[in-house]
């Protein structure tokens, strides 16, 4: 599994690294979290605020730090929101 974290080093950057990385561990998985600060890279992934977060290639959040329940469904696999949690369909 790929993820990423995108953000250029702000507090919220770090605590969405921080809550990931913590994610991570409770769910057992060993891929490594990486922290993308490279704002062509970034740009990349059509976002246009940060923190955010990147799962197998494809922008779950940004622009805010989720839930850590928020968080554990998407590497989980189980969750339909939208990217911008409202779970709506809107933001897909």
């Amino acid at each position: 599994m790929e993820i990423k974290v995108l953000g250029p080093g702000c507090s919220n950057c770090n605590k969405l690294e921080k809550v990931v990385d913590e994610v991570t561990k409770e769910l057992g998985i060993t891929d490594p979290v990486q922290k993308v600060s490279d704002i062509k890279e970034m740009l990349s992934y059509g976002i246009m605020s940060t923190p955010a977060l990147v799962i197998n290639g494809k922008v779950k959040f940004s622009g805010r730090v989720p839930s850590k329940d928020e968080i554990k469904k998407y590497l989980q696999g189980e969750s339909g929101a939208s990217s911008c949690g409202c779970d709506s369909g809107c933001c897909q």
